[in-house]
């Protein structure tokens, strides 16, 4: 049988799995592809938040920000791995990951298991190595428990804005979690 010259071969992708956990994972997954795995180009972040023109995975949930965070892949000198920096899009609530507190713009690069954290979010982010240096795979999938809980690191996480009006991290009830505003005021 002849073999095209011009037909790619199949590359082995990346997958970035990404485990979410919220009390209230089936209003607030409906937007997302759950358990499909969806090509992502390298040069392209992969946005979660609540507005769907700035984000392409929405997060039904009005405390989320228009635009939460970015999980963007790179590759450091020298590798042809594929690896991801995760960065807080939010202007008003921090950013947990692995117990590190990341403030508006910052972003941090995730080692192959990282937990991200954010008002009654849980993240659990798993890298799966690929050989293809163009693309990758994103998998959404839900969580019945927090990966906190399973790792033995205490409550899930909640946003309490203080009388500054700023956000801080609090490890107390998530029932008093302010609705997040509008950020272009």
């Amino acid at each position: 049988m002849a073999v095209s010259q011009n037909d790619e071969t199949d590359e082995l992708l990346t997958c970035l799995r990404v485990q979410l956990y919220h009390p209230e994972a089936r209003s607030v997954f409906d937007s997302l592809p759950m358990n499909l795995r969806h090509k992502q180009e390298a040069e392209d972040p992969v946005r979660m938040g609540r507005a769907g023109d700035a984000c392409p995975f929405i997060l039904n949930d009005t405390r989320v920000s228009r635009k939460q965070l970015a999980l963007q892949a790179f590759r450091a000198p020298g590798s042809m791995e594929i690896r991801f920096n995760v960065q807080n899009l939010s202007r008003r609530a921090p950013l947990q990951v692995n117990g590190i507190e990341l403030g508006h713009l910052v972003g941090a690069e995730l080692p192959d298991k990282a937990l991200i954290r954010f008002g009654r979010y849980e993240l659990l982010v798993l890298q799966e190595p690929g050989d293809s240096k163009t693309h990758f795979e994103v998998l959404f999938e839900s969580r019945s428990v927090p990966p906190s809980q399973e790792m033995g690191l205490g409550d899930a996480p909640s946003v309490a804005v203080m009388d500054s009006g700023g956000a801080t991290l609090s490890w107390r009830d998530p029932s008093n979690e302010p609705s997040e505003s509008d950020e272009n005021l």
